[in-house]
């Protein structure tokens, strides 16, 4: 081992400790990435939400968020494994009451679903399934796809990869200024997690900046991952590189050069999968500071290739079958639940969950901006994976049990569309349930319609 790796492994060992020493404090519950991985993974945040579902006061996760890592499980790694909706008719019934859900809504709405309840007898449905639009933090999801193809090419043994994505730290550094979003960052003397921006100076370990890219949809997180895929690739059998040689590769590689990488980084993982990059692309950087080093391009993506990649994820498609596991376990929503999964209807469900937003306002009369409500733009992107109820995995798994991969995009203007998503949300979850058509119901008290779109980090 090189010194500069041993030290990075002294580092991360530090880190862990810091977490063992933490969750020894108390039982363990699985609540958090989920819970019962974080002295594998490294996520120090973790033991802060332990110690916040054991206390006696404060807000609880729903049932949905309670599972360990042993009840994430990949549904199609056997049966379905080869199924796709390119060439595979859309379900006749369940297309009906798809429909209905949007046959008076605004026609900027783009879905698909695919209900994976019986791998044997897969159904999906769409409406404007190939419409595309800006897909917002959406995009992160491909940048955690990224930064696992690249883990992959460097480390071919799992075991490898997860010591990386445990030991390997990374310091903040003006890379992730300007970014408003809040991460939680523990504190081993109170055992709780304050939420604050990630400043120039601040150490997470690699699991870390996902989680925070993920979970939160920090933007600095999202940079500073997207980096670390690109570094893969550039270092490879070299990789981590020291700082100096990291500082020397974004100096000196022309800014050309760097946009083509970070493309590359994005793109060939998804065309392996079988995925149609015309319609999917994030093309530009999450910080002010990375896109003015590494100029983007256009991003855009559609329902029906990102629930593709929800897809390729259930298969274990999605760079392999080790990765498609721990990227689906990073999506799991153990949070405060906000936007498209903010429906009490899906408290009983597990969801493993990625959204994104842009609104913009310009003046009106009797018209008051305000948070989701864009009257130029109203954009609202909500990817996820619902197990309804959630089992855990030593549970005989019910044939109730529903399974079903959906993506919804819109741009209805002032209206919030936050609690939009919530509501069609549950309608699309009854129709899933019971493959009749279901009303949904947009009524809302204000403080419903703030609660919906606020997420724990505030961001």
């Amino acid at each position: 081992m090189s010194t500069r790796r041993s030290i990075l492994s002294q580092k991360g060992a530090l880190i862990a400790a810091s977490l063992i020493a933490a969750l020894l404090a108390g039982a363990v519950v699985a609540v958090g990435y989920p819970l019962d991985g974080a002295q594998r993974i490294g996520i120090r945040r973790l033991a802060g939400y332990l110690q916040a579902q054991q206390a006696a006061k404060g807000a609880k996760l729903p049932a949905g968020a309670l599972l360990g890592s042993a009840d994430i499980q990949l549904n199609l790694t056997e049966q379905g494994s080869d199924w796709d909706i390119e060439g595979a008719p859309k379900d006749p019934v369940l297309q009906v009451a798809i429909e209905a859900i949007f046959a008076k809504r605004d026609p900027s709405y783009g879905v698909a679903v695919i209900d994976i309840s019986d791998p044997e007898a897969i159904a999906w449905a769409g409406v404007r399934e190939d419409r595309t639009q800006l897909p917002g933090s959406v995009g992160k999801l491909l940048c955690l796809i990224a930064v696992f193809d690249g883990l992959k090419r460097i480390y071919p043994d799992p075991a490898a990869r997860e010591r990386v994505l445990r030991e390997r730290v990374m310091v903040a550094t003006d890379w992730t200024l300007g970014d408003a979003h809040t991460v939680p960052k523990y504190d081993p003397v109170s055992g709780s997690n304050r939420f604050s921006v990630v400043a120039p100076g601040d150490r997470f370990t690699l699991s870390e900046w996902i989680d925070h890219m993920i979970s939160a949809s920090a933007n600095s997180a999202g940079a500073m991952v997207w980096k670390e895929a690109m570094l893969m690739r550039r270092f490879g059998a070299e990789y981590p590189p020291s700082p100096e040689a990291e500082a020397a590769f974004l100096r000196d590689t022309p800014k050309a050069e760097l946009t083509r990488l970070s493309q590359v980084v994005i793109e060939e993982p998804l065309v392996a999968a079988g995925i149609d990059t015309k319609e999917l692309r994030q093309g530009t950087m999450w910080t002010r500071v990375s896109q003015a080093r590494i100029p983007g391009l256009a991003s855009f993506a559609s329902p029906g290739q990102l629930v593709r990649v929800l897809l390729r994820i259930e298969q274990g498609r999605m760079v392999d079958a080790w990765s498609s596991l721990e990227m689906k376990r990073f999506l799991y929503m153990t949070k405060r639940r906000y936007r498209y999964v903010y429906a009490p209807e899906l408290a009983a469900a597990a969801v493993y969950f990625k959204s994104g937003s842009f609104y913009e306002c310009q003046p009106e009369p009797d018209f008051k901006c305000a948070r989701y409500m864009g009257n130029v733009r109203n954009l609202m992107n909500s990817v996820a994976i619902v197990e309804t109820p959630a089992q855990h995995s030593q549970e005989q798994r019910s044939p109730e049990q529903k399974r079903y991969l959906v993506v919804m995009f819109s741009n209805v203007l002032k209206v919030n569309s936050a609690w939009d998503h919530s509501r069609v949300g549950a309608a699309i979850d009854e129709v899933v349930r019971t493959r009749k058509p279901a009303a949904v119901k947009d009524q809302a008290t204000p403080d419903q319609l703030r609660e919906a779109g606020k997420s724990e980090t505030s961001g």
